[in-house]
């Protein structure tokens, strides 16, 4: 990565806590849950520091014990932790989940009114020193789903970051959990049109193969997810249509996720480079045709988007990979391996990731 690419992400960081294993939160408690942390725009940090690049988080947490284990968390994964807000109101949000097995799907249960981002108004953020020395801000839909405030800070956010020259991506992210703060307004309407606003100011637009459809109404052609059945070619018309529709984008890019079960997930990607209208899929097999990655016995598919993201920004601010055809065959690489790993973030190196790409995919030791 070049040295002088310092990537910044900005959003709400929860505790997170599981029930250990494959158990139900009904079977887990009362009794112990593991908690770790995590939240969309954080894991794109960790996930950019594990490979080597230069990383800053910006978020605001209340000034509690917890707050601070988290930043220290950060620093030890060489994620500059220096610029957070810490606030005497508000509080981290948090999230439970349980991890799903064959034909029972993962479950998210949030718990994050009145966090400290929520309760933060945007004119006692100082954008311009926050941004100092960045040169890509990656944003995401989720924290703007949080409040109105939430919106106009991740929305300020990222005009600051254009006005300082920085690149900035926004994966749409779309949670229809979340989007309740405005009374009255279709959760699907109220992100349509508050992320209209805020990916007009993005580089790089990052979705998955809902979040089109669900902020913008923009559908595939065909394929069938639930099956697993995905046409990459159809997406290619959805990027298409999110060019046209943001003609600042320079590059927009998708996972590509076929779920056969909750253990059994088919895993690639496409990114559409929009000045030249090519697109690139990985990963590709020995004759150059897509063919996705099988990931069977998945450990935890949580920040697997997030671990795409990250690894995707990472690659193109580097000086190997920065061509989207071998950007998009890094991201998938390094985001199939998060699916190995317990925990929000992806903890592998470059190394890990170029083997994966060279096709070794056997998993057996490394002496």
């Amino acid at each position: 990565m070049s040295k002088k690419a310092v990537i910044a992400g900005f959003g709400e960081v929860m505790l997170r806590l599981a029930a250990p294993g494959r158990k139900r939160l009904g079977q887990a408690l009362p009794g112990e849950l593991v908690a770790t942390y995590g939240g969309g725009e954080a894991n794109v940090c960790a996930a950019v520091a594990s490979l080597g690049g230069e990383a800053c988080y910006l978020t605001v947490l209340p000034d509690n014990p917890v707050s601070k284990a988290f930043a220290a968390e950060m620093r030890a994964l060489n994620v500059n932790a220096d610029k957070i807000v810490y606030t005497k109101t508000g509080r981290m949000g948090i999230y439970f989940v349980e991890h799903g097995a064959a034909q029972r799907g993962s479950g998210v249960w949030y718990d994050r009114e009145h966090s400290a981002i929520a309760e933060m108004a945007p004119e006692d953020y100082d954008f311009a020193q926050m941004l100092s020395g960045i040169t890509h801000l990656h944003i995401t839909g989720i924290t703007p789903a949080l409040s109105r405030n939430a919106y106009l800070a991740t929305l300020e956010m990222a005009r600051t970051a254009k006005q300082l020259a920085c690149t900035v991506s926004c994966d749409l992210n779309y949670r229809k959990k979340l989007w309740n703060w405005e009374p009255g307004t279709e959760k699907s309407v109220l992100a349509g049109r508050c992320m209209q606003e805020i990916v007009s100011y993005a580089d790089i637009i990052i979705g998955n193969e809902a979040d089109a459809a669900d902020v913008f109404g923009i559908v595939p052609e065909a394929g069938d997810v639930e099956k697993g059945d995905l046409d990459v070619a159809s997406y290619l018309s959805v990027a298409r249509r999110l060019a046209e529709k943001f003609p600042q984008a320079k590059l927009i890019a998708t996972t590509l996720r076929g779920s056969v079960s909750a253990d059994f997930n088919y895993w690639g990607g496409m990114i559409y480079d929009c000045a030249s209208r090519q697109s690139y899929a990985a990963p590709l097999n020995s004759n150059g045709d897509y063919e996705p990655y099988a990931i069977r016995d998945i450990v935890d598919r949580f920040g697997g988007g997030d671990s795409f993201s990250g690894s995707l920004i990472y690659a193109l601010n580097s000086e190997k990979y920065a061509h989207p055809a071998d950007a998009i065959k890094f991201a998938v690489a390094a985001s199939c391996l998060k699916h190995s790993i317990e925990g929000d973030y992806n903890l592998v190196s470059e190394s890990e990731v170029v083997n994966l790409m060279k096709g070794n995919a056997s998993g057996r030791v490394v002496r």
